[in-house]
């Protein structure tokens, strides 16, 4: 892949420079948005069309002067990173799906009847794409910190205004697949997704793939943040105490427009699935509100922690339909049928029944 960094005040941010169809905004300060599920016809996810969340305004970042810096009391000696320090490092790829934990938040409304917090982002089905990252290993950058024996948990922190931060425990930081990203499909990463420099937990929630990073501090004793005590968490009359939130779960997903308008001719409907725990063995469909299921046909490449693309035939007739499908994985994971109520809106991945209109 290619390795290529701007050497100038900050990458162009190519998303902001597309036309506005080919994207779904949700807000614009801070600029928030949807993949565009329909138009992206391959694995990867491109640029434009890569859904971005941001709580805060994207900062803009020399490169020549941006540090990054690992400490903590679990760390030998405080140590800087220059970018040129990390683009001589041995590079890593990752190809990974990342999602935000407020994906399909509308559902708990539209389906159960039961809004979420409305200062949330209303996220529909498309908080989700599947990139190609390179960087360097989170584990080699830790290594030459000199990580102490008591080490328990990585604290990444970001150079927007809030600062936003979030911790994962070291074994999870130490995974050959947890990098830290300079590259986002062969090119610098776009200021709206980190540049330059982002951290990738593949398999996590997005909000723990801190953006902009700055700064990574080690500790020896678990570390408590808002994004993993308030803000990212399960809360509800159905949990005892809240949960923080770490993986994703299982999902599939129909790369149609919600509430597409199609012909009645033959044709092929596609979509996407994932899951954390390995990969997806196989996508059920359903066009009789989940009476009868078929299986769809998964697509090459298959990958841990990637997404698979899906496919089937179908000769739709005219008027009101919906689209149900379930995805499976290797281990034995599947998508529900329902989910618990949460607060927040978070970690919706039931069974959906995504509306087309024939005509």
């Amino acid at each position: 892949m290619a390795r290529h960094v701007s050497r100038g005040p900050g990458a162009p941010n190519a998303i902001e420079s597309l036309a506005g169809e080919r994207r779904h905004v949700v807000t614009s300060e801070p600029f928030n948005c949807e993949s565009a599920l329909e138009q992206v016809k391959g694995w990867i996810t491109p640029v434009p069309l890569h859904f971005v969340r941001s709580t805060y305004p994207t900062p803009s970042i020399d490169p020549t002067a941006w540090r990054l810096r690992v400490e903590g009391d679990a760390v030998r000696q405080p140590i800087e990173w220059t970018l040129e320090d990390l683009l001589a490092m041995p590079a890593r790829g990752q190809v990974c799906w990342l999602e935000c934990a407020g994906n399909a938040r509308t559902q708990f409304a539209e389906v159960q009847g039961r809004p979420t917090d409305p200062a949330q982002l209303p996220w529909g089905v498309g908080a989700v794409g599947n990139a190609e990252w390179t960087g360097v290993s989170l584990g080699a950058v830790l290594d030459l910190a000199g990580i102490q024996p008591n080490a328990v948990d990585v604290l990444i922190e970001g150079l927007d205004e809030g600062k936003r931060s979030r911790p994962m425990p070291l074994d999870v930081a130490r995974r050959p697949t947890t990098i830290l990203a300079y590259a986002m499909n062969g090119e610098d990463l776009p200021p709206d997704h980190g540049y330059p420099l982002r951290a990738l937990i593949p398999g996590w929630i997005g909000a723990a793939s801190i953006k902009w990073v700055g700064r990574i501090a080690v500790s020896s004793r678990p570390v408590k943040v808002p994004t993993n005590t308030t803000s990212y968490v399960l809360e509800g009359p159905d949990y005892l105490k809240p949960i923080a939130l770490t993986e994703q779960p299982i999902r599939s997903v129909v790369a149609l427009a919600w509430g597409a308008e199609l012909s009645a001719s033959p044709r092929m409907v596609r979509g996407f699935a994932w899951s954390p725990h390995g990969r997806v063995s196989r996508v059920e469909y359903s066009l009789d509100r989940g009476q009868s299921w078929a299986n769809a046909t998964l697509l090459d490449p298959n990958i841990p922690l990637a997404w698979v693309r899906w496919e089937f035939a179908w000769r739709p007739d005219p008027g009101q339909h919906a689209i149900l499908t379930r995805a499976v994985d290797e281990h034995g994971n599947r998508q529900p049928d329902e989910v618990t109520w949460n607060r927040l809106g978070y970690l919706y991945n039931a069974v959906v029944a995504h509306p087309v209109r024939v005509r």
